[in-house]
């Protein structure tokens, strides 16, 4: 996935526990590891804006993009082809 979580980082930084960001947050610790482990498929804002007031820093701070290798995701031997062709 192109957007990565550093809620470890700002753990780490804090020296705080993933229960105890969980219980101030609000959250389960569950639901805080799916997030924490980049599984989630989204975030709500006033979750992102609870993390953000508890580990007293920007959304910046917790997420940011990736560029994916283009070429990674391609079969092996697979060439590009124009779209609506087929490669050789």
């Amino acid at each position: 996935m192109p957007i990565a979580v550093d809620i470890d980082v700002m753990l780490a930084r804090r020296k705080m526990s993933v229960g105890e960001l969980a219980d101030r947050v609000g959250i389960t610790p569950a639901n805080l590891a799916v997030l924490k482990n980049g599984r989630a498929k989204a975030v709500r804002f006033a979750t992102l804006a609870a993390l953000c007031e508890v580990l007293e820093c920007q959304p910046g701070d917790l997420l940011r993009w990736e560029a994916e290798d283009a070429a990674a995701d391609e079969p092996l031997g697979a060439e590009a082809a124009a779209p609506g062709t087929t490669a050789p």
